[in-house]
């Protein structure tokens, strides 16, 4: 991975202002009573921990199992910096609470949020601060069942600014082959495989627009991956 001196000095300077404070950042972690992951937690993790602890706590999510995080102790401990696990994207549907989704509290996990779980210049930027500043290990692309955005684009839908983005989606249907005479919402199997071709695009796609996300991949310093939420039970399916 290339990166310039500029970059280089940047992503120094942005590392200063993000990890100024933590060597007072508190010795509890998510695992010891539901406070934020800590710098030294942070930095013995690795991809595949993370993606085993995400897994772990939809399975609590899913039973009903999961811990409640102290919310004053959280908020109080997360003043001294924050070392976050995981990025997910992830549609904006209010059906899916990210950070309840897996059973994550105050400064575990970044969530950035769009209709269709669409990436652009805006959540790659985001998702290359997390990573090579902030140092997650994994970043999920989270779609759903039944997505609103999904269903806007295979009816080729126009309103507004919604129009451009469902247009970011229109590649995900076009690439679902069959259905023939039945390509709208109101196919629910064709919505459905729509969705799961737009999450595989769009983990794709972030390797084949960010050298910087590729690079950490590449160097096994994250991973990048898909999954896929039901709505019927909660749980949530890895790709």
């Amino acid at each position: 991975m290339k990166t310039s001196r500029k970059s280089k000095s940047l992503f120094a300077a942005l590392i200063a202002v993000s990890l100024t404070t933590s060597a007072c950042a508190n010795t509890h972690g998510a695992k010891s009573g539901g406070l934020p992951v800590t710098s030294q937690q942070q930095s013995k993790l690795t991809p595949t921990k993370v993606l085993a602890e995400l897994k772990a706590g939809n399975k609590a999510f899913v039973s009903g199992n999961y811990h409640t995080p102290k919310l004053a102790e959280s908020i109080e401990a997360a003043q001294a910096g924050q070392f976050p696990k995981a990025y997910v994207l992830s549609c904006v549907d209010s059906r899916v609470p990210v950070e309840l989704v897996f059973n994550q509290g105050i400064g575990d996990i970044f969530v950035g949020r769009v209709a269709g779980n669409a990436e652009n210049e805006d959540q790659l930027g985001s998702m290359e601060f997390a990573a090579a500043v902030a140092g997650v290990k994994l970043i999920v692309v989270m779609g759903h069942e039944a997505c609103g955005a999904v269903k806007g684009a295979c009816d080729g839908v126009e309103l507004g600014n919604l129009t451009m983005l469902l247009e970011k989606l229109s590649p995900a249907v076009r690439s679902v082959a069959g259905f023939e005479g039945n390509r709208t919402s109101k196919n629910a199997q064709f919505v459905d495989a729509v969705v799961h071709h737009n999450v595989e695009r769009t983990v794709s796609d972030i390797r084949a627009r960010s050298e910087v996300l590729r690079g950490l991949e590449e160097a096994g310093k994250i991973k990048i991956v898909g999954a896929y939420y039901s709505l019927q039970d909660g749980s949530v399916t890895f790709k």
